[in-house]
């Protein structure tokens, strides 16, 4: 491991794209004795000349000792993981303190609050990108694992044997396939061939950690291309078994076509961030509305509102129940009346019918945020969904 540094001359990083906040942190510190540096995909994302959406912090501090700093700007959290968060009004920002381990050991992760120095902690992280510190005093780069040039290549690289980092923590398999989908990056040989061998493995995961990476792609205008990596490296077949025929299916591409919806309407700069009920209910409504054609065609006759309910909740249940992550009752209660609605307000057969408060519930909004998504896979919808969007309160 041999350390290289990057001076103000020699990388692009604009310093006024660094959050004065962040900025302030690390200085605060710095000030009381401390090495800190901004670190992972914030830096990341600076050398790639995006604007992150997060800055993480990384010091010598103890956690203790940085609550000591900030006071009631603090609060400690975690304990697998013991982390501070810093709070500048709604602004939070991720305080971690550097920790050691062992990058040889196939063991999994199940505590990480050894502390170490700076080379110990790049090495215990995930990928050669996420893993330079930037110092804002200096605007200096520390990079002890070639990560500058694997960003100029566009690779993506486990730091260590990517078997062995894969078995310590199966999550970075899905942040591998979330980062190949972000950037467009190629994935390194070897760790593609480390991903099939530790497929499995995904399962020894904490399910509150896939649902969030899974729900944060979602968000991210790049949920198309993620979804269908994890269809491909067999992890929707392993995670979500009730979606997995529906996104491998060759002869049926509804399921991208929705997907790439979703990622149109979030990347429109003056559309508010869609609910995560919402993007949930992108990929359960489709299959919904497949199982009720075929019923109807098994049946020749139409499907009336008491059987869409039925089968709805038939279906949420099935997803929920055989679903490797646990989906929290309100998410899918949400879901479920986001889906059932879209046969309110597009009927299978006549007029809507409605009462007079449904204009108001804030389900109608969620609900609406479906129908615009629907209307952009089928633009036969549009005149329909804009008679909707004239009735918003």
């Amino acid at each position: 491991m041999q350390l290289k540094t990057y001076h103000r001359s020699e990388h692009p990083i604009d310093h006024s794209n660094v959050d004065q906040h962040a900025l302030s942190t690390v200085m605060t510190l710095q000030q009381a004795g401390h090495t800190a540096y901004l670190v992972g995909g914030s830096v990341r994302d600076l050398l790639l000349g995006l604007h992150p959406k997060d800055f993480d912090i990384s010091t010598s501090a103890k956690p203790e000792e940085i609550k000591k700093i900030f006071h009631r700007q603090c609060l400690l959290i975690g304990r697998r993981f013991r982390l501070a968060h810093i709070r500048f009004g709604t602004k939070i920002f991720e305080v971690s303190t550097f920790r050691a381990g062992d990058p040889t050991s196939s063991s999994l992760i199940v505590h990480d609050n050894r502390w170490g120095s700076e080379e110990e902690d790049v090495m215990r992280r995930d990928f050669t990108i996420n893993a330079l510190f930037y110092d804002p005093s200096k605007e200096l780069i520390l990079d002890y694992v070639n990560g500058v040039e694997d960003i100029k290549k566009g690779l993506l690289k486990t730091i260590g044997d990517p078997e062995t980092r894969f078995r310590q923590d199966p999550v970075r398999m899905i942040r591998l396939l979330k980062f190949q989908a972000r950037f467009g990056f190629r994935c390194d040989d070897n760790a593609l061939v480390a991903m099939k061998r530790c497929r499995h493995d995904i399962l020894k995961s904490a399910q509150a950690r896939i649902l969030e990476e899974i729900l944060k792609m979602l968000e991210s205008t790049k949920a198309a291309p993620f979804f269908r990596l994890l269809t491909d490296f067999g992890f929707v077949e392993l995670l979500f078994p009730c979606f997995h025929h529906f996104f491998a299916d060759p002869t049926n591409d509804i399921a991208s076509r929705y997907l790439q919806a979703v990622d149109e309407m979030t990347s429109r700069l003056n559309h508010p961030k869609l609910d995560r009920a919402s993007l949930l209910a992108a990929i359960v409504f489709p299959i919904l509305e497949e199982e009720l054609f075929l019923l109807s065609q098994d049946r020749q006759s139409s499907t009336s509102m008491k059987e869409i309910i039925h089968l709805a909740e038939t279906l949420l249940h099935g997803i929920s129940t055989s679903s490797f992550v646990h989906f929290p009752k309100r998410l899918l209660a949400n879901v479920f009346l986001i889906i059932v609605n879209q046969f309110r307000m597009t009927p299978l057969q006549g007029p809507p019918r409605l009462h007079a408060r449904f204009h108001s519930q804030e389900d109608f909004l969620l609900s609406l945020d479906l129908l615009r998504l629907r209307a952009l896979v089928n633009p036969r919808l549009g005149p329909i969904c804009d008679s909707w969007e004239a009735k918003r309160p």
